[in-house]
């Protein structure tokens, strides 16, 4: 018997365009419903099956931790990387959350050293008072 496992969004979605037949097993970092790789959580359906790691959540409660930190400052920054295929959905959650508590998020995208070094720039220049790391692992080099 044959079977596929697979680490992350862009090689699942790529095993799943490539077989209806084949199981794959997978893990993904945010809701793989949502993310469309099965069609629900407690009945996936298809041939894919999997964990996941909620990964995507940590962002929300990540922020509300650094508020929390920080409670006076009105405006904090999330550094994501654009390149993560999770991207998009990191900040939408980010930016529910901030709107909830009442905060103003500065959205900065890095893929390279010298766009991290612009982001810095940026929120000096803007007296960013926190900064929210998006857990992409360019940020963990």
């Amino acid at each position: 018997m044959a079977v596929i496992v697979t680490s992350g969004l862009v090689s699942t979605l790529a095993a799943k365009a490539a077989t209806t037949s084949i199981p794959i097993v997978f893990t993904a970092a945010a809701d793989p419903a949502q993310l469309g790789l099965v069609a629900s959580l407690n009945r996936p359906g298809g041939n894919l099956t999997g964990f996941n790691e909620f990964n995507a959540e940590l962002g929300a409660r990540g922020l509300a931790l650094l508020h929390e930190l920080v409670p006076s400052t009105a405006t904090l920054g999330f550094l994501e990387n654009p390149n993560n295929p999770l991207s998009e959905l990191l900040t939408r959650d980010v930016l529910a959350a901030a709107s909830v508590i009442g905060l103003k998020v500065q959205i900065l995208k890095a893929s390279t050293d010298r766009e991290i070094d612009a982001a810095f720039g940026s929120l000096v220049q803007a007296r960013t008072g926190a900064l929210l790391v998006g857990g992409d692992p360019f940020f963990s080099k």
